[in-house]
């Protein structure tokens, strides 16, 4: 499995980061971490480590760019 940590912005409402979590697990990430880092203007702001299988995130960032009001912001390799 392939880490990655992923900065992300996402409505700041219930239910918006259990919708996430829930997208990670349905392209078969596994969440590592998560430091919810800032709350500005209605949005959140994340940053979560994944594991993913394979070494390509292209799956799992279609996957949460098609959640609504989800921005993935920047995506960088964890070796």
């Amino acid at each position: 499995m392939a880490l990655f940590r992923l900065q992300i912005s996402l409505p700041d409402r219930p239910g918006s980061l259990g919708a996430l979590a829930s997208a990670i697990g349905f392209a078969g990430g596994d969440i590592r971490g998560l430091v919810v880092m800032k709350s500005e203007d209605g949005r959140g702001f994340d940053d979560i480590t994944v594991a993913i299988p394979g070494n390509d995130p292209t799956d799992l960032l279609n996957i949460l760019r098609d959640i609504g009001g989800v921005e993935v912001l920047n995506v960088i390799s964890v070796e």
